[in-house]
């Protein structure tokens, strides 16, 4: 059997590991509209996070399976559409991610000074289409909105020390703009308390512990808390200890001069809306956020943050929406659900055209970490797997694969990048990032990728 991936992420890496795995005579490609593979481990894992990115040496292991090859530089709906794909392969699996943002829906959100996180990230990571963000970080105050693990990476770059961030992968035109940045106090804004929270435990801590940072925490805020939490699922409950304690607890005459001269803080603001940004005098750029005070209805993770008609504006000069991301449509002939922002299935089959398949943050929804996709990625896998057994499948007609597709890249002046080229950049990206004392010196323009491979 032929089977194809669209995208090369850990969805797409995980869904190919295991059909090669338990499938001893399966042809695995994977298509990737970049000229470099690993999606969000490359494009989204924090530069100071290098410990998560160690999945891509099992990615590098799969790619390099002689049942498998990958072809970057490949667009699929644009350069090749899905019906060609169905044609030249038993079994195709969409796993491209979410390649966009939640917007906000708010008036001023179009202001110079507001960006997605899923954009700033992009920028600071070295993903091609962000790399013209240049933020403005001439100001001392930035609002992010948003509670959850991304909210608190963008948290930490922006307030991270320098001699941090030099060691990492972070681009070098980040890191030029982060060194003249003004920014010295975050506010991570939330519509709903305390208790629902979706950041965790480990990168909480690292706030907290972040050199030269005091985190700034409304005692009002957790008042009572301990009671609410008694019966909490475990993790639950640990982070909001950690938050009630770094909230209350008195602090020793060493942290207080410690904290007292920590140049920048952070804190949570919590029961509170976003709704309109504020423009400066001239019209130009943001001044401030507007938010909606906020009472909860019912408890735990299901509670409903009501507005109460009060309002409250919070001065800043930079904005990041921190609120999700969100997959798009790939090609007319694939069933979309706009409303959720996923492809409607059913344990990774496509509801209503057999053969295709979907895995990851496009058939689940942007949520988890890279072991929930995992997970999700052998689950879609497991049911190519059993719809080859019971000839769900028919692999006896045969397919070219690859074969049938490269005519017509060619035909449409395509040429992909194979996984030795790949193999070229990171040599070049590692042997630069070495000259300056980093893990890697990210490449940021895929035409400066494509040149040093000779394309």
């Amino acid at each position: 059997p032929r089977v194809c991936v669209v995208g090369s992420g850990p969805a797409g890496f995980y869904t190919a590991q295991h059909i090669l795995k338990h499938h001893g005579g399966a042809q695995v490609d994977i298509y990737e509209k970049l000229p470099v593979p690993f999606g969000l481990v490359r494009f989204g894992v924090a530069p100071d996070h290098p410990e998560v990115k160690n999945v891509t040496n099992t990615f590098t292991q799969t790619a390099r399976s002689e049942r498998c090859a990958y072809y970057g530089n490949v667009t699929v709906g644009r350069d090749i559409t899905v019906p060609e794909l169905q044609q030249a392969y038993h079994a195709v699996v969409l796993s491209y991610g979410a390649e966009d943002n939640r917007v906000l829906g708010i008036p001023g959100e179009n202001l110079s000074g507001v960006h997605s996180a899923r954009a700033f990230v992009g920028w600071y990571n070295g993903l091609p289409e962000n790399q013209d963000l240049k933020p403005d970080l001439s100001c001392e105050t930035a609002l992010i909105l948003g509670h959850g693990n991304v909210a608190l990476d963008i948290a930490r770059i922006l307030l991270s020390p320098l001699q941090l961030l030099r060691k990492t992968d972070i681009t070098a035109g980040s890191l030029a703009a982060l060194s003249c940045s003004k920014v010295k106090r975050v506010w991570l804004v939330g519509r709903r308390g305390p208790l629902q929270v979706a950041f965790t435990i480990k990168e909480l801590r690292e706030m907290i512990n972040l050199p030269g940072t005091r985190p700034v925490l409304s005692p009002a805020d957790f008042t009572g808390l301990e009671n609410a939490i008694k019966d909490a699922p475990r993790p639950r409950k640990r982070l909001t200890e950690l938050m009630i304690k770094t909230a209350l607890e008195k602090p020793g005459e060493k942290t207080v001069e410690v904290q007292a001269a920590a140049p920048r803080e952070w804190g949570l603001r919590f029961q509170r809306s976003p709704q309109e940004v504020l423009p400066s005098a001239d019209g130009t750029r943001v001044r401030g956020v507007r938010t909606a005070l906020t009472r909860l209805e019912g408890s735990g993770d299901s509670a409903k943050a009501i507005p109460t008609g009060d309002v409250e504006d919070l001065e800043c000069g930079l904005v990041l929406s921190s609120i999700g991301y969100r997959s798009l449509p790939l090609d007319p002939a694939v069933p979309f659900d706009a409303q959720r922002g996923v492809i409607p299935n059913s344990s990774g089959r496509v509801e209503g055209v057999p053969g295709l398949y979907c895995s990851g943050w496009v058939k689940r929804g942007p949520t988890g970490v890279i072991i929930t996709t995992m997970n999700d990625s052998f689950d879609t896998a497991q049911s190519v797997l059993e719809d080859l057994q019971v000839g769900t499948l028919d692999v006896s007609s045969s397919r070219e694969g690859f074969g049938a597709v490269e005519s017509i890249l060619r035909s449409r002046g395509v040429r992909p990048v194979s996984f030795s080229d790949w193999e070229k950049i990171d040599a070049a990206e590692v042997a630069r990032g070495r000259a300056a004392g980093k893990p890697r010196e990210k490449i940021v323009d895929p035409q400066e990728m494509l040149q040093l491979i000779g394309h």
